[in-house]
């Protein structure tokens, strides 16, 4: 093989059109066993590998298509793959070898000819493909039907309303209890992109067609795999017993080799978790899933890095997950800066009690690193340690000191900024080191730094002997700051007089700061203010201190987890790129569907009391119906509300539900969103009728808000309590 190899690199040269041509045509005259021709296709593959324009060889090309070498048969097709869409008006002339081909003898042509012909999207050669790829759908080799099956998708991306009405949808779905392994993952694949469409029809399994698929997955390779465990999330479950035993079913893959089938795994038992009802159940596997997640740390460092994006979203729902296994994400030195940073990331969120001397050790480690950035992370996490763990605080304060001491400039600014937050989480409490900051106050030159300072400097004006002089060389240069300081400055000047009103240098320093405020800046934030400030101070100087000397709300970090709804969306798209950005995709993806909980009698309550409702974009007028009955459940008391199976399938398109023992779903008039939005409480019944129109409505700006660094006010919606977390 290596040798082939070896022989075939000496092809990838830059050759002329001309000489290429004159080659094939040399080759037609005496070429038997059609040598030459395979060495100048190999040629023109090569320079279509490289980016050369090989498409004026288009009609010589296709004079090889008769050929009878495999071999040369697939470059040939490669070749149409490449140039066929651009030759609209010569594409005709391939189509009667095309249909040959699909009648060959040999499965692998009639699975390269099909191949082919779904991925050139002109009218004529997918009209022709119609039938051809109907056929191979009930081929009698399993290689075939799954090529096939991976067409109709194809063949939908072109043109979805068609394929519909050709039926190729409702073959899809027989092919999901082929007795072939391969033929049903693929088919699941086919299925699954089709349900991904904005466009597309409704993608839904019943219990029957789901134990069929599991059963299918010990057969399949790792990529059936993977589509077979992420189209369990596409079944509903009734009760709390089928998520149970699917759960158990699927659990084993955990152990599995390959990285993507785990994390597609976890993703679907992050799912079936939400409608089981066994606690110790979910507790027990929470504990499976930590040692396979672990284990990804040990890949390369782009696979640690997606591991650990995962990573970053389930201990947020499912804290108990990795609780003890904190020592796994320490850094090591040849770890590359991104994955230093989600690890830094990770460790402060399993941070604890139990473990915060451990973390602020390894921490303290990082301080001393070279590395700029990942430094001021580090300083940065051991002041929100501080605020997360309060027995830890002291040790925290003790080592910020530390850190200050060294007189690093980056090292010190950063230290402010979190000693801010810890003095408004723990007020009263720390207000002995603020000399100590004070001696380093011509050290910051960062906005988010001198803003700190200035706050703390306002904040303490009482305590602070020198406060008014240290306030007068600050605004020195006040018209020349960022505004962050600027707005900074003014309050803290505003304290200072609040605190010294006597004093006739504050009396002046605070009417200077207002002038300039008012007169001199553009800035409407800042002038606003300082009108609103001189007019305090000059109507009721003592109301205006009772406003800007409010005690202020001490502070946490329970509030930089995401919000609960949008966490469990974006655990649905667990090992995928939405995971990575934190973000759904069809937030960045054109045309891609949305996926949130739906709602059953079996969903947790705390998830229901979550659910995020999603809107689907109309279809066109007419409703496309997939004719056959498709593989049911035993029969079963039916719910109140539940279409009749004797309903025809328009009638229940026009219906506010449909079947939901059909396997497929098909979208009518009036959207698909309706039963994702079941599960609201009875007091936002105009919740879904405003989201219908913007789907990301409900997210209320959970990605926007997912600042880490900014500590929120205590007495949030969100609870610290890991018990809340785990239903």
């Amino acid at each position: 093989m290596s040798t082939q190899q070896g022989q075939d690199a000496k092809f990838f040269q830059r050759g002329k059109i001309e000489e290429f041509r004159a080659e094939l045509q040399a080759a037609e005259a005496k070429d038997k066993k059609y040598q030459k021709r395979k060495t100048v296709l190999k040629k023109i593959v090569a320079n279509i590998t490289m980016g050369n324009d090989m498409s004026p060889l288009f009609h010589d090309v296709i004079q090889c298509i008769g050929t009878p070498l495999l071999e040369i048969k697939k470059m040939v097709y490669l070749f149409l793959v490449s140039y066929g869409r651009s030759k609209p008006d010569q594409i005709h002339l391939v189509i009667p070898s095309f249909l040959q081909d699909c009648n060959d003898r040999n499965p692998l042509i009639r699975a390269l000819a099909i191949r082919t012909m779904s991925y050139i999207p002109i009218s004529v050669v997918t009209e022709a493909l119609s039938d051809q790829l109907r056929h191979c759908l009930k081929d009698r080799d399993p290689y075939v039907r799954k090529t096939a099956a991976i067409c109709v998708a194809k063949v939908y991306t072109a043109d979805p309303r068609k394929a519909e009405r050709k039926g190729f949808v409702e073959l899809l779905r027989d092919m999901l209890i082929d007795e072939n392994a391969t033929v049903v993952a693929n088919a699941v694949a086919a299925l699954s992109e089709i349900g991904d469409r904005q466009d597309g029809v409704i993608f839904k399994l019943n219990l029957t067609i789901a134990n069929k698929l599991l059963g299918a997955l010990g057969e399949s390779s790792e990529w059936g795999q993977i589509y077979i465990l992420d189209s369990l999330l596409r079944y509903v479950p009734e009760q709390h017993s089928d998520a149970e035993m699917m759960a158990e079913r699927v659990i084993v893959q955990l152990q599995h080799a390959n990285s993507a089938v785990v994390l597609t795994t976890i993703k679907a038992l992050l799912y079936l978790m939400n409608y089981m009802g066994d606690r110790r159940l979910i507790d027990y596997i929470c504990r499976k899933m930590g040692p396979p997640l672990v284990t990804l740390l040990s890949s390369g460092p782009e696979v640690q890095y997606v591991a650990l994006r995962n990573i970053l979203l389930i201990i947020q729902r499912r804290p108990t997950v990795l609780k003890n296994d904190v020592k796994a994400f320490f850094c090591k030195y040849n770890d590359p800066i991104y994955v230093k940073l989600a690890k830094l990331e990770i460790m402060y969120r399993l941070a604890r009690e139990e473990n915060a001397r451990e973390v602020l050790a390894e921490l303290e480690e990082y301080a001393s690193e070279v590395d700029v950035d990942f430094v001021r992370k580090a300083v940065r996490s051991i002041g929100r340690l501080a605020i997360k763990v309060e027995p830890a605080a002291d040790k925290c304060i003790e080592s910020l000191l530390k850190l200050i001491e060294t007189k690093v400039t980056y090292v010190v600014q950063e230290a402010v900024i979190v000693t801010k937050d810890i003095f408004r989480r723990y007020p009263g409490k720390y207000e002995g080191i603020i000399p100590k900051l004070c001696e380093n106050l011509d050290a910051l030159d960062e906005p988010e730094a001198k803003a700190a300072m200035v706050w703390i400097l306002g904040q303490f004006a009482d305590k602070i002997d020198n406060a008014d002089e240290l306030l007068d060389d600050l605004v020195y240069s006040f018209l020349d700051e960022p505004a962050e300081v600027q707005l900074a400055l003014l309050t803290a000047v505003v304290k200072l007089f609040i605190y010294k009103s006597q004093s006739e240098v504050t009396k002046a320093l605070v009417h200077k700061v207002l002038k300039w405020a008012t007169e001199d800046i553009d800035n409407p934030d800042l002038r606003d203010r300082g009108f609103m400030y001189w007019r305090m101070l000059a109507m009721n100087p003592a109301i205006a201190a009772e406003i800007v000397l409010a005690e202020k709300p001490a502070i946490t970090t329970d509030s930089d987890r995401m919000d609960r709804g949008a966490l469990d969306q974006l655990l649905l798209h667990t090992g995928t790129l939405g995971s990575i950005y934190h973000k759904n995709p069809e937030t960045f993806i054109r045309n891609a569907a949305g996926r949130a909980l739906i709602d059953s009698p079996a969903l947790n309550a705390n998830s229901r009391a979550v659910l995020v409702s999603l809107a689907r974009p109309q279809l066109p007028p007419m409703a496309i119906s997939v004719s056959g009955p498709g593989p049911v459940e035993p029969a079963r008391p039916s719910q109140p509300g539940e279409a009749a199976n004797n309903v025809p399938l328009p009638t229940i398109l026009e219906s506010s539900r449909s079947d939901e023992r059909d396997l497929l779903d098909v979208e009518g008039d009036d959207g698909a969103g309706g039963d994702s939005g079941e599960g609201y409480p009875d007091g936002d019944d105009d919740g879904p009728v405003t989201k219908a129109a913007d789907p990301y409505a409900s997210l209320g700006g959970a990605f926007g808000g997912y600042v880490t660094d900014v500590p929120q006010p205590v007495g949030g919606s969100r609870s610290g309590d890991l018990d809340d977390l785990l239903f």
